[in-house]
């Protein structure tokens, strides 16, 4: 099945510090700096050989990291050094990439020669509580999530018993009420009709927007907020996703695969995701199927595979039949 995949080349260090100020505790040090420089890499680089005036293979794209090691260095230079060191490091450039900012860990106070003259040069500098370590990962974390690889579903997705399962099918064929089936028994909606996922660092993880969390459409009955029905525990924010279920009209069952050997993937953003095809018909409870068909994927990545053993000891049936004829 095509999908529309997407993916970001950048964002400007507005949206980065609009977006990640209080999760990361930023504080900008100068207004007056240039916000429209681009991040164009999920990552972070320590600036401490480029202050030494090493700047060969510099990876001036990324966000620049100064912890305690480069500050205990900052400060043994006199204030026309580091002017002159810090307009070299800001004023790189290779095509249309610059140094996007700075970020100052531990909340250590910083000569104000390097504040001021970066600003000079529009690099913003933000200081942050967090120390070298955790800001360098936290950064990686958030900057991968905007710039994963991303796609859309119609349909509905929930985590069941520790399983994210998309429930997928033709309008009318029932993934509402068997969604609402599934949070009785304990799961947890994650998103209602419009399903974004995002492949991060080859895991799948599927959400929605936060205006639409908690919402489900019951034909018949329209819109409801499932927490104000079942309680806080039956919604949650994202999930993995590990199945795909396709609701099938029950005339297509001899379609359907009905032992379970020749299982079926769906690529998803690269990643091949178990996919099963239910008939669903008046009178078939399709969320215990599907319940069931969650708990069967369980026992496969237990090492339990039902369907091979039930082969197996079919084909040993035959071949003692064969040997006794």
């Amino acid at each position: 099945m095509k999908r529309k995949i997407s993916r970001i080349s950048h964002i400007t260090i507005e949206t980065f510090y609009s977006e990640f100020a209080k999760l990361l505790d930023l504080t900008l040090l100068r207004e007056n700096v240039n916000l429209q420089r681009k991040i164009t890499q999920p990552a972070s680089n320590r600036t401490g050989l480029a202050l030494s005036g090493f700047l060969k293979d510099f990876a001036l794209e990324r966000i620049q990291i100064i912890g305690n090691a480069e500050i205990a260095y900052i400060r043994m230079l006199d204030d026309e050094t580091l002017r002159e060191r810090t307009k070299a490091i800001c004023g790189l450039s290779l095509t249309e990439l610059e140094v996007p900012c700075f970020i100052i860990s531990r909340n250590a106070d910083i000569p104000s020669a390097f504040v001021d003259t970066a600003a000079e040069m529009g690099v913003a500098v933000f200081r942050t509580t967090v120390n070298t370590m955790e800001i360098s990962n936290k950064v990686a974390h958030h900057l991968e999530q905007k710039f994963s690889l991303l796609t859309t579903a119609h349909g509905c997705m929930l985590n069941f018993k520790g399983i994210g399962v998309l429930i997928k099918g033709k309008s009318g064929s029932g993934k509402s009420e068997t969604a609402v089936g599934l949070i009785e028994r304990g799961g947890a909606l994650v998103a209602d009709d419009h399903v974004k996922i995002r492949n991060i660092g080859g895991e799948l993880t599927a959400y929605t927007e936060d205006f639409s969390r908690g919402f489900i459409e019951m034909r018949g009955i329209g819109i409801i907020n499932v927490a104000n029905i079942y309680g806080l525990g039956s919604i949650q924010p994202d999930s993995k996703l590990d199945i795909i279920i396709n609701l099938k009209p029950y005339s297509d069952l001899n379609e359907v695969d009905r032992v379970g050997i020749n299982r079926k993937t769906e690529d998803v953003l690269g990643v091949a995701v178990p996919y099963v095809d239910i008939p669903v018909a008046p009178g078939r409870d399709t969320a215990r199927l599907v319940a069931v068909t969650i708990l069967e994927l369980q026992l496969r990545r237990l090492g339990y595979d039902m369907a091979n053993e039930f082969n197996t000891r079919l084909n040993e049936k035959i071949a003692n039949n064969t040997q006794n004829d």
